[in-house]
């Protein structure tokens, strides 16, 4: 259930008998020729449908991320670390306010990693409250099929493009990309890193799209997964 769709009362009574929610996390960012929303839709839409059976509350999610390396993507949305730690932490504060104890923070971007750190200091401050880091994409299990399916898969390349981060009119690359060199991209700045990714438009390794049997397979694991975490574990 999306929070959109309760009001604070509603809220009030669903904590008394169960304190579990989920808060996704995402990117606005260059993802080749697929949506640069991309990180924050699928985060949010593999949280939608884990939590569905179980009517667990959704927030709305955060879209903005820890994106510097692609600042020079027109478009590209990217928060400062130290603004970031400040927005996940009132997040948590906030949602702890309201009686939520258990959450699952659904994230959907890689850069979004120093998330794990902020948890983890909020946690000592808040030692009845259990939090888990999911990044849906590469829990085993999905990141299994994954590589089942097509070895070759990275940032911005097939492994992103399902159905709902397509873009109307905006026709694929039939061709696969080379895996990029990860050691060139690290040590320069977002100029330089755009001009190493010009030539692969942003996908850093494998195809732009497979057959969409694929993809709803994929999903299927995620969302199975992602479930499993809301079901299990806690402390």
């Amino acid at each position: 259930m999306h929070i959109n769709a309760m009001n604070w009362r509603q809220v009030e009574e669903r904590v008394k008998q169960d304190d579990r929610c989920i808060l996704p996390i995402g990117s606005v960012e260059q993802h080749a020729r697929i949506s640069l929303g991309t990180d924050m839709i699928l985060a949010e839409k593999v949280s939608m449908d884990a939590a569905e059976p179980l009517g667990v509350p959704v927030f709305p999610v955060l879209p903005y991320g820890l994106a510097s390396s692609f600042a020079d993507f027109p478009g590209t949305v990217s928060l400062s670390l130290r603004t970031y730690i400040g927005v996940i932490e009132d997040i948590l504060d906030s949602i702890y306010h309201s009686g939520f104890r258990r959450i699952l923070i659904v994230n959907g971007h890689g850069g979004n990693a120093p998330a794990g750190t902020v948890v983890s200091e909020w946690l000592n401050r808040n030692r009845d409250a259990s939090v888990k880091m999911h990044d849906w994409w590469r829990a085993p299990q999905t990141m299994g099929k994954v590589l089942e399916i097509d070895s070759c898969a990275s940032h911005a390349s097939w492994m992103e493009n399902f159905p709902w981060t397509r873009l109307a009119g905006v026709q694929q690359p039939e061709h696969a990309v080379e895996r990029i060199d990860f050691g060139a991209m690290a040590r320069v700045d977002a100029g330089r890193k755009r001009a190493l990714l010009e030539s692969c438009e942003g996908n850093y390794h494998g195809l732009f799209e497979r057959p969409d049997a694929d993809m709803h397979t994929i999903w299927d694991v995620a969302v199975r997964e992602t479930r499993f975490e809301l079901e299990n574990g806690w402390h």
